[in-house]
Parts: structure tokens; sequence; C-alpha cells
């Protein structure tokens, strides 16, 4: 099987990811690193999360995304998820995967809207 990259895109202070696809556990352990090395290279301040594409999530997905979500705060960025889908959400609070310090938007545009006013702030 051939491991796909998560494309990280920057935006003046803030990476922007859209997953397009559903994520093997590969894959997601790979997001995690490209992540964090991507914020340690650049210093955003900001992450978007575009789930839109993703409509179910396995409790290991959810964990890494649980985890990329702290990571990524214990490095100074705050984190807006967007387009989470019903089944994702329930999933997650299934798990027990809390997002209390997680901003979340229903659709890209939002979410940056949404962390440029926190970035602001």
């Amino acid at each position: 099987m051939m491991n796909f990259r998560i494309p990280i895109l920057k935006l003046r202070d803030t990476l922007i990811v859209s997953i397009q696809w559903e994520l093997d556990d590969q894959t997601a352990l790979q997001f995690q690193e490209d992540l964090l090395t991507k914020l340690h290279e650049t210093s955003a301040r900001g992450v978007v999360i575009d789930l839109t594409s993703i409509d179910f999530i396995d409790s290991f997905i959810a964990k890494v995304l649980g985890d990329v979500i702290s990571m990524s705060s214990l490095m100074g960025a705050r984190v807006v998820i967007t387009g989470i889908q019903p089944a994702v959400a329930i999933t997650l609070i299934e798990l027990g995967i809390r997002l209390e310090d997680v901003m979340t938007a229903l659709d890209l545009e939002n979410g940056l809207d949404k962390l440029q006013l926190e970035l602001e702030a």
C-alpha cells in the first residue's frame, strides 16, 4: 500500500491541513510527525485542520487527532477543527476524546476567520 502524505499549507502565520481521504494508521502517524515538524520550522501560531471529507474515524485515528491537537497546543499554536461530520463527532465523544481547548467551525473559511480573531486578541 502506498503511503500518502497529507499536504500542510502555510498562510501567513497559520498552517492549513485539509484531510481529503480516510486515514490509515501509518498515514495518521506520518501526518502527526509532519505537522509538528512544520510547526517547529515555521513558528506558526495557528493550525486549521479541515475534516470535511472524512465520514468515519476509528479509535486509533481519533487518538492521533487528539494527540496532534494537544501537541500543537504545547508548541504554542491554537487549533481549529473544521467540517466535523456527525459520525466523527459521535466517535470522538464515545472514545472520550475531549476537544475543550479546540475551536471548531462548520467550514474552512469560518475556521480561518475564527482563528484570525483569536490570534489578534
